[in-house]
């Protein structure tokens, strides 16, 4: 049963505070302007009976007496051969053109794979980059991180990594992405032949920053129901500093007290969330997580650097 208020309390950005009873963190909401047009919103915040929501859609024109009508369930990602060779944004929406995905909805977000069915990596990932496979070779359920710093080629990398792994599948996650970056990837995938194998879901500078937080979460689920089929599945997340700012921005926005250099104190654990999602299954397929994170300034004992250094399995530079 639809939960629906007619008036908003306050507004403050994209966020916006309503009172309201018996909500879930993280249910979605639809918030509907006196001209009929409507933007969607996720719950971020529960204090009593002041809920705040994360606005996806940009939130000029909302006034006070709008319509909220909340929709008793979460996002979810949608699983299936489908995706293969589709982008999508961090809602899970086309953004390709193309038709609307009809496969199977996932819960996103949800706890790591079971570490009793989990075994010891033990089977090599091939990137044809001799630096690597001779060097330093992957292996399936490993978590990695590339150490950057702005303006370094480390996308230029990823999109090598995407066109020459062996693996069955390649999932890019990107965050905070330039246009011309995203553009890249696309071209990159057509010319390569690689686009039939690839699932894109971008978050672009200019979106909104829930939708960045949402791009690992959309990324990793897809990629468990992938690997749950049996197959070897590539990640590869692009720029997981801007997940982190993204992190630190809402939090701010909504007054709370900051820790290390203005980050959450969650920090350590909203990474470890997402990078805990490589797994070897036994019997079934794996997940491989490349990530880059480029560090404020080349520092490498910045938060997001230092706390991605205890969860990792190395780093490359």
């Amino acid at each position: 049963m639809r939960k629906v208020y007619n008036k908003i309390s306050h507004i403050k950005g994209s966020l916006l505070t309503v009172k309201a009873s018996h909500v879930k963190l993280g249910e979605l909401a639809n918030v509907t302007r006196k001209n009929g047009t409507s933007t969607l919103a996720s719950v971020i915040r529960i204090d009593h009976d002041h809920v705040t929501l994360q606005a996806f859609q940009d939130t000029r024109g909302i006034s006070t007496g709008d319509q909220v009508a909340f929709l008793n369930q979460q996002i979810k990602a949608i699983c299936g051969d489908e995706l293969l060779g589709r982008r999508f944004n961090g809602a899970a929406e086309p953004i390709d053109g193309g038709p609307q995905i009809s496969g199977h909805d996932v819960e996103i977000g949800q706890p790591s794979f079971n570490p009793v069915k989990r075994v010891v990596p033990h089977q090599m990932v091939r990137t044809n980059i001799p630096m690597i496979d001779l060097f330093n070779c992957l292996v399936k359920s490993q978590k990695i991180p590339i150490f950057s710093q702005a303006g370094e080629p480390y996308n230029q990398l990823l999109m090598r990594l995407a066109n020459q792994t062996d693996a069955d599948i390649v999932i890019i996650g990107g965050m905070g992405l330039r246009y011309d970056d995203y553009l890249e990837f696309i071209d990159n995938a057509e010319r390569s032949g690689s686009m039939e194998k690839t699932v894109m879901f971008a978050h672009l500078a200019t979106d909104p920053q829930v939708e960045c937080l949402l791009v690992p979460d959309m990324a990793l689920a897809v990629a468990e129901q992938f690997a749950a089929q049996g197959k070897d599945v590539l990640v590869l997340l692009t720029d997981m500093t801007a997940f982190a700012d993204a992190i630190k921005e809402i939090l701010i926005s909504m007054d709370q007290i900051p820790s290390n250099r203005g980050y959450p104190g969650s920090l350590y654990s909203d990474l470890a969330a997402r990078y805990e999602k490589a797994v070897d299954i036994d019997g079934s397929g794996s997940i491989t997580i490349i990530s880059v994170t480029t560090m404020p300034g080349g520092d490498v004992t910045h938060p997001i650097p230092d706390n991605t250094g205890y969860i990792t399995e190395g780093q490359f530079f």
